[in-house]
């Protein structure tokens, strides 16, 4: 299912334009805000473990991540935020409508201003 999503991001954003992390698909590392851990008040484990994934993000120097689920998304912008990493996460689905022209007001505040804009 990872390489099905990767062909998804890829035809939405463009081949040059995609970065992987490595590792990568089946052998990434988890962000750590799955399975309860991001409702779950250890906001100090949480963004520890989660420092695995933010060096992971950093290295890739991309300016947008794909997170594939709402405690994804929710953990990567706490890390970032947290470690102090310059970087927009976005729901897959939502550059997706973008794409689309279908993208609704309240989720282009999770683009950065280069995206915020495009397609009104």
């Amino acid at each position: 299912m990872a390489e099905d999503l990767r062909f998804v991001i890829k035809t939405v954003v463009g081949e040059k334009n995609f970065v992987d992390m490595i590792p990568c698909g089946t052998n990434n590392f988890c962000c750590g805000g799955g399975g309860g851990a991001l409702q779950a008040g250890l906001t100090e484990q949480r963004r520890a473990y989660g420092k695995v994934k933010f060096d992971q993000i950093m290295k890739t120097g991309a300016k947008y991540v794909f997170a594939p689920c709402h405690n994804c998304h929710g953990q990567m912008e706490d890390i970032g935020k947290f470690y102090g990493g310059n970087y927009h996460v976005v729901h897959i689905w939502t550059l997706i409508c973008l794409a689309m022209g279908m993208l609704g007001e309240n989720e282009r505040a999770y683009l950065g201003p280069d995206l915020a804009e495009f397609g009104l």
